[in-house]
């Protein structure tokens, strides 16, 4: 069995870089992943997966920071020319880039893997030291950049369901692969969690390339110190008038706006932990002349837990709504993303921790949790599996990088890839195997 295993991983290794590769070049953002999820979706129903899809998944209430309906359905309509799989893009248009697969061989426990899917909104660096640029599978689309590893989040959730499909007479129980859109901006969690893709599992893991692990052969079993987070815009509605002529008819949404930002920043700290705030973006005026009728604000609040970050979030709104009233301006607010506050299964991580330890396939296994130090909406879903009587950690799989996360020369050594599926099957093992306790 263990040599079959090796031999398995190993012979499926061109195909994970292949998917890797071919998720990056047609990088897609949170909500707008038609392509990617339509592959996905494809692949595991190949592989004998029972799966769910779109508003099957994604609760549509929950949803949150979704771009505009005319740049939705242009990312489609893209998707579509760049070969998704229409059969399953059509189930998921508007926004619903869901997807589950599940696999079931008898009774025994539920397992559940979580795999993110979405890129970045940003451009990436088109230089000959980039390996994606000079090996030619740069993301194509100048608004969107895999920079944080989740096309090898993808690669590895489709090789784990591989193995899986093929050594299943090995196993009783189920497991369910879960591939989330819009992990950036901590906006897709909620809405699958919403839709029930969580209940009923007895064990959750995520995983996450690179961040806190960033060397190979360094593997962390648990993760701890997730911030919980708010995301929201607020916007301004005033009145515009000639500055010169009349300014006093006039109602300035900047002025309210200005007003906003320098109280938020002053925000009186909490001593009970850590919280944070900042607004990362102004937009305001149409003109030198104008008293500006609009304003809008991008901005965010952080706590050590979900209590702090509340406190954080009503004083937030309590002064964004007394700046309008400041100045007779109308206001706003658009929850665009939430996280909450977790922390990893210390059970489950010491038995993830054994099973690592005694495969021997990371020379830094570490047995500590990682301290994250920011925020995942993850978290939303250790929660629900926590509140039902399951289990749930998320574990950092080392990588050496090239160009910190989030920038357009992230990358990534994709030897790990088929460590990644070796050492997530060696989990389901230890969890469904038949000989397992």
């Amino acid at each position: 069995m263990k040599k079959n295993l090796k031999s398995l991983v190993r012979s499926i290794e061109p195909e994970l870089r292949n998917y890797r590769r071919d998720f990056h070049t047609y990088a897609e953002p949170g909500w707008g992943e038609y392509r990617t999820a339509s592959i996905i979706a494809q692949r595991l129903e190949e592989l004998g997966y029972r799966i769910r899809i779109g508003r099957e998944v994604i609760d549509e209430a929950a949803r949150m920071g979704l771009p505009s309906e005319t740049v939705m359905a242009q990312q489609f309509e893209r998707a579509k020319s760049e070969g998704a799989i229409e059969e399953y893009a059509d189930q998921m248009r508007g926004g619903f880039t869901g997807v589950v697969g599940e696999l079931t061989n008898g009774d025994g426990p539920v397992l559940g893997f979580r795999f993110d899917i979405d890129a970045v909104e940003m451009e990436e660096k088109e230089q000959d030291g980039h390996l994606p640029f000079r090996e030619g599978f740069a993301s194509i689309h100048p608004e969107a950049m895999h920079s944080c590893g989740h096309d090898g989040h993808a690669a590895i959730g489709l090789g784990l369901a591989e193995v899986i499909s093929r050594m299943k007479d090995e196993l009783r129980g189920t497991v369910r692969l879960i591939f989330q859109p819009a992990e950036e901006g901590v906006r897709g969690a909620k809405a699958m969690v919403e839709a029930g893709v969580v209940d009923g599992l007895d064990y959750l893991l995520g995983m996450h390339i690179g961040a806190k692990a960033k060397k190979t052969g360094e593997f962390f079993c648990g993760t701890c110190g997730f911030l919980a987070t708010s995301k929201f815009d607020a916007f301004f509605h005033g009145f515009s008038t000639h500055a010169g002529f009349d300014p006093q008819d006039g109602r300035n949404a900047l002025l309210a706006a200005a007003t906003a930002v320098l109280n938020l920043h002053a925000i009186s700290r909490h001593g009970d932990g850590s919280t944070r705030i900042n607004v990362g973006k102004m937009s305001a005026g149409s003109g030198r002349n104008v008293i500006p009728a609009e304003a809008h604000l991008v901005l965010e609040t952080r706590g050590e837990d979900s209590k702090l970050n509340g406190y954080m979030k009503e004083y937030a709104e309590r002064i964004i709504r007394h700046a309008a009233e400041m100045h007779g301006v109308e206001y706003s607010i658009v929850q665009m993303g939430e996280a909450a506050s977790a922390d990893s299964d210390a059970e489950l991580m010491k038995r993830i921790h054994r099973t690592a330890e005694k495969k021997a396939l990371f020379p830094a296994l570490q047995d500590r949790k990682a301290t994250l130090g920011g925020s995942e909406d993850f978290t939303h879903m250790m929660k629900r599996v926590s509140e039902g009587g399951g289990k749930a950690t998320y574990c950092m799989l080392g990588s050496n990088l090239a160009g910190n996360h989030h920038t357009g020369r992230f990358d990534f050594d994709e030897s790990i890839l088929v460590k990644g599926v070796h050492f997530l099957f060696l989990v389901v093992l230890d969890i469904l195997g038949k000989g397992a306790k």
